[in-house]
């Protein structure tokens, strides 16, 4: 199965998503904010990583545009998960090389589903 970095500064966020990921049979790696997660995506290399928007130090935006545009991880998929929900905020995460946009609170069908599509089977 696959590793996956999910990148949430909110404790029972990050273990609410950990436990969907995880019953999937997928490994999980964890990180606070986008400064860390940046740091972890090019250390370990995940399969996918499942990003937040809203957080101290860099904002999801920056760490998705950070990592997608570096060629050590360009080549990982980003997928938005926030509770930012406009369009507006959709089209520019997706400008920033997100590859997917899920909004909080999380459905888990939706979340199995974005996971089912953007990882190599």
């Amino acid at each position: 199965m696959a590793r996956i970095l999910i990148v949430d500064d909110s404790p029972s966020q990050l273990l609410g998503i950990k436990r969907i990921v995880e019953k999937l049979g997928h490994e999980t790696l964890t990180a606070e904010d986008g400064a860390a997660g940046v740091t972890v995506a090019k250390q370990e290399k995940p399969a996918l990583i499942l990003m937040d928007v809203v957080m101290p130090n860099l904002n999801g935006f920056q760490a998705t545009r950070t990592i997608s545009k570096d060629p050590e991880t360009a080549h990982i998929p980003i997928v938005l998960v926030t509770t930012k929900d406009q369009e507006t905020d959709k089209v520019w995460g997706m400008r920033q090389g997100a590859k997917a946009y899920v909004t909080k609170p999380i459905k888990e069908e939706e979340l199995v589903a974005v996971l089912k599509e953007l990882l190599p089977t």
